[in-house]
């Protein structure tokens, strides 16, 4: 019975310890440890029920404290991308027809979107949030092309997917001229962007890939336009990305308190 006695006294103890070095963790800004020593208590003294309530009560104290810390680090990364939206911005028009568009898109100012038509080739713009479009321009050619390679001279190249849906892929006609125009976007863009704008110091050639294939050279003014709308596509979506894990982390900081505010009520 002694024996039973201070194996007891002794597991507490330990118990105890295991829950001062989490709130030693907490405070020191260490939360991952301090949910190990939780979860310890839990496994390695299971009948010690006073400090696994406390336990649980500090892992509420832990999620908070994580939440809070998440929340200024998205200010703190909003305010730093905000300052770069404003700047690269200075390099785009921005483009809404209030009859049928509620967002807007932003076009690269070096590769103007409505003289694009003058010449084959790539252009490029951003929606509000951030999402990426490129669209193939090829005139005079009835090649009913759907698809685009983009290729430099060490060989390497950036596929787009087949685009066969309307609205993406349309044809028309002016009194001198038959335009094929094909919009690349999501999983069909299928990394052009990301390849051009890795390759835009150096020579890329355009083929256009239909019934036959038309080859083009991308002209440097292209190649700048769609980098500069990669770039301001990865910074919006960076932007929405942190705008969302700050509201998550708002909604979760409000559901604890609330179960706080409820445990503290019955203790009453």
């Amino acid at each position: 019975m002694l024996l039973l006695i201070l194996s007891c006294g002794g597991s507490g103890s330990k118990a105890r310890a295991y829950l001062s070095e989490a709130g030693e963790a907490l405070e020191s800004g260490n939360y991952a440890l301090a949910k190990m020593k939780i979860d310890s208590i839990k496994i390695l003294f299971p009948d010690a029920f006073d400090e696994i309530n406390a336990g649980f009560t500090l892992m509420q104290e832990i999620r908070l404290a994580e939440n809070r810390r998440n929340i200024s680090y998205c200010d703190s990364m909003l305010r730093v991308n905000y300052t770069a939206l404003n700047e690269l911005l200075n390099d785009f028009d921005y483009v809404r027809d209030s009859r049928y568009q509620e967002f807007g898109e932003y076009y690269p100012k070096i590769y103007p979107h409505r003289s694009s038509l003058d010449r084959n080739g790539l252009r490029s713009g951003v929606g509000e949030k951030g999402a990426l479009f490129i669209e193939s321009v090829l005139s005079d050619n009835a090649i009913q092309h759907n698809r685009i390679r983009v290729t430099a001279a060490d060989g390497s190249y950036a596929e787009s997917g087949r685009v066969t849906a309307d609205g993406f892929n349309y044809r028309f006609s002016t009194l001198n001229r038959n335009y094929e125009i094909v919009r690349f976007t999501g999983s069909d863009e299928n990394g052009v962007a990301a390849y051009i704008h890795a390759y835009r110091d150096q020579p890329l050639t355009l083929h256009f890939i239909g019934n036959r294939t038309v080859n083009t050279a991308l002209s440097d003014a292209a190649k700048k336009g769609i980098s500069l709308s990669f770039e301001l596509s990865t910074l919006l979506l960076d932007i929405e990305q942190l705008k969302f894990e700050k509201e998550r982390s708002e909604v979760l900081i409000r559901y604890l308190e609330s179960r706080t505010d409820s445990l503290q009520q019955n203790y009453r």
